[in-house]
């Protein structure tokens, strides 16, 4: 039976245990919160910091394979698993790009994916030089997520609300609708067999806002 470990054990851990319980997979989940959601779904859990390079190169040197319910894990310790034969997904190159929104919004544009306009700011004595660009949205580099790190800027005055760390400025446009869209990746992990699949995008509706 395949050895398969998740980083980090919230409701989407939850889910995607809930998933694999159709597979012949033993399940392993990390996670500093012994009650956290996925503790009790698992075949394994065990307790540690997803950020912590021994932690996450413990965790995962006697799995098969390693996957992530959140980016903010330790990369260097993933990349050293993956060179030694463990199947990461995704990629830890791909988790580098993707945990840093200005590194992600450069790849948007150096690989011509449309995306609003966007500045990189350094810190807030940079921001404040950008009052050009508004309005315009102050993102932090890294660790903001679900509209942590965000904020909203119409004129000069906002612009003390943003954060003395390096992040970007983007362009604010109007937004119609919000569509979704699924994107499967199907594997087999010996051998390595990919397959992905598109679903019919659908319309997201947020309340409260």
């Amino acid at each position: 039976m395949l050895r398969v470990g998740i980083l980090g054990g919230g409701q989407l851990g939850r889910m995607l245990l809930q998933a694999a319980a159709n597979y012949p997979v033993e399940t392993y989940v990390m996670e500093n919160d012994e009650q956290c959601p996925a503790a009790h779904l698992c075949h394994h859990f065990v307790k540690g910091d997803i950020r912590n390079f021994d932690d996450v190169y413990n965790f995962g040197k006697g799995l098969n394979a390693l996957t992530i319910e959140i980016e903010s894990v330790n990369e260097d310790a993933l990349e050293k698993l993956e060179s030694e034969g463990v199947k990461i997904y995704p990629k830890p190159s791909a988790l580098r790009t993707i945990k840093n929104k200005i590194t992600q919004k450069q790849f948007y544009s150096g690989n011509s994916i449309p995306t609003a306009e966007f500045l990189v700011t350094e810190n807030l004595h940079d921001l404040r030089s950008k009052d050009h660009f508004l309005p315009a949205v102050h993102k932090i580099g890294m660790g903001g997520y679900d509209g942590r790190g965000v904020q909203l800027m119409h004129n000069k005055e906002d612009m003390e609300k943003g954060f003395d760390a390096p992040g970007i400025l983007e362009k604010m446009v109007h937004v119609d609708k919000e569509i979704s869209m699924l994107v499967p990746l199907v594997f087999l992990i010996l051998p390595v067999t990919v397959a992905f699949a598109l679903f019919p995008g659908y319309l997201v509706l947020q309340a409260g806002f």
